[in-house]
């Protein structure tokens, strides 16, 4: 097993901050989308239903501090703005998409999982 200087199984570790980031369904979402090449903040929200305005921002800002998303706005009236993934952000995105789209393949399966234990809960099992 090879040893990093950080411990994600430690409380104290920094890590947990970023493994936060990368869980969040938003960002996960963002980082799948930006796979395909840089979005704009309106073409983000059309494709990802549900996200608010607000979320989406925030979730925007963050993933750009994690250095995992970049900004660029073209000066144009209204402002144009861009987001693409960094390098770094691109190192994760065969794992993010691995993640969205695992669900995807296996929802039928979870879902019949849950029906099953609900099942034997309600049965007092």
């Amino acid at each position: 097993m090879m040893k990093h200087a950080y411990d994600v199984y430690s409380d104290r570790c920094p890590t947990r901050q970023v493994l936060t980031r990368i869980a969040d369904k938003w960002a996960l979402l963002i980082l799948d989308l930006l796979r395909a090449g840089p979005h704009r903040f309106s073409a983000l929200h059309r494709r990802i239903h549900g996200i608010s305005h607000k979320v989406l921002s925030q979730t925007l800002k963050k993933l750009e501090r994690d250095g995992l998303v970049s900004r660029t706005a073209f000066p144009t009236v209204p402002v144009t703005v861009e987001y693409a993934l960094t390098p770094l952000g691109t190192s994760l995105t065969g794992a993010v998409s691995a993640v969205a789209h695992w669900a995807e393949s296996n929802m039928d399966a979870v879902a019949e999982a849950q029906r099953d234990y609900d099942a034997r809960q309600d049965s007092g099992g």
